[in-house]
């Protein structure tokens, strides 16, 4: 294991010298710096102020929103007005706030990632996406968080869990900071992760099943059938309902999540966030290997309409993903439609 701080990693990132790549940096370690007061109030748990109380109020997504969804994204644009961005889109704002417009960086965010697990003392978290400034941040301070996923100079995640921990992605491999209270400071616990190509979890809310199409009920009932079906070997399920829990669990151990459209109303279009929940994580994905699309086209290329977008989402290893997107494309060539993917196939992908 390697003993590298979140520092000195940052710092050999920008070795050359490269404005942007510094810029990169700072907003990093800002955001590090804060993440670790965002995890010290949250430990405070029901003794806290902002803990579970609501707000009564919804945020731009039309989520409730609790206290500490405000308080988390307050500490979070505070502490990039002290760090080189330009624009900064929030989760709990219907604007994009403008900061300091000479900046050569945007930040896209989920200040609290699964709030609504706050109270039950689930796993939570903040994901974030780093993007290069797009148009003139006064004038049209949406054209930054317009562009592809592509475009992602840097993304992440921290999870307030058991550990506080760091997921980052440079845009070269994806690693894993854990913060040590020894030292004060993140440590890298994971270097270079890849996702196992075969999964042998998903996660996925089964209490929706009636709502889904036909192509998810055939993918969940074939990996339900297990040994005996036409995947030829048995899955775990899980199902967290936070985000970043269930993509660091599948950055470190494998499987895929689905979180796909459905025939609720409102849910149409699925219900994560594009610009700051489903591109920063597939970039990560990506960046480890893996695979993320909305079913069928990859997350990271397409076009968002709008700041507070939503998508369907699947991602994971990247041959569960491109079955995934096989079921919702080629249904008479997957599972026991055809006769070759029956319980006596000749093919158990």
């Amino acid at each position: 294991m390697t003993t590298a701080t979140l520092d000195a990693f940052l710092g050999s990132y920008c070795e050359k010298g490269d404005e942007i790549r510094i810029a990169v940096s700072a907003v990093v370690r800002h955001l590090s710096l804060t993440a670790v007061k965002v995890r010290n109030t949250i430990n405070q748990g029901a003794l806290g102020k902002a803990f579970a109380s609501s707000q009564g109020n919804r945020n731009a997504g039309g989520d409730t929103q609790k206290e500490l969804d405000i308080l988390a994204d307050d500490m979070f644009i505070e502490a990039m007005r002290q760090a080189p961005v330009a624009v900064y889109g929030s989760e709990e704002l219907e604007h994009p706030a403008i900061l300091n417009p000479s900046a050569p960086l945007a930040l896209a965010i989920d200040p609290l990632d699964g709030s609504s697990n706050i109270d039950t003392n689930v796993s939570i978290g903040t994901i974030f996406s780093i993007l290069p400034v797009a148009g003139e941040p006064d004038s049209e301070p949406d054209a930054s968080f317009l562009q592809k996923g592509e475009a992602q100079l840097a993304a992440g995640f921290f999870i307030y869990g058991p550990q506080l921990a760091l997921v980052l992605t440079l845009g070269s491999g994806t690693h894993i900071f854990v913060f040590s209270s020894r030292l004060g400071t993140f440590v890298q616990a994971y270097e270079s992760i890849v996702i196992a190509d075969r999964a042998h979890e998903f996660a996925v809310n089964t209490a929706n099943y009636r709502h889904w199409d036909e192509a998810v009920r055939l993918y969940v009932d074939d990996c339900l059938k297990g040994n005996e079906g036409p995947r030829g070997r048995d899955f775990n399920m899980r199902w967290v309902a936070s985000l970043v829990a269930e993509a660091y669990r599948i950055l470190v151990r494998g499987g895929v999540f689905l979180y796909p459209g459905d025939r609720r109303k409102s849910y149409g279009e699925g219900r994560i966030r594009l610009v700051y929940e489903a591109n920063p994580v597939a970039f990560l994905i990506e960046q480890a290997g893996g695979a993320a699309t909305d079913t069928q086209n990859r997350i990271l290329g397409l076009t968002p309409r709008g700041m507070h977008q939503r998508v369907p989402l699947v991602f994971g290893s990247s041959r569960e993903v491109a079955r995934i997107s096989r079921y919702h494309t080629q249904p008479s060539s997957i599972g026991e439609r055809a006769p070759l993917f029956s319980n006596r196939g000749l093919f158990r992908a």
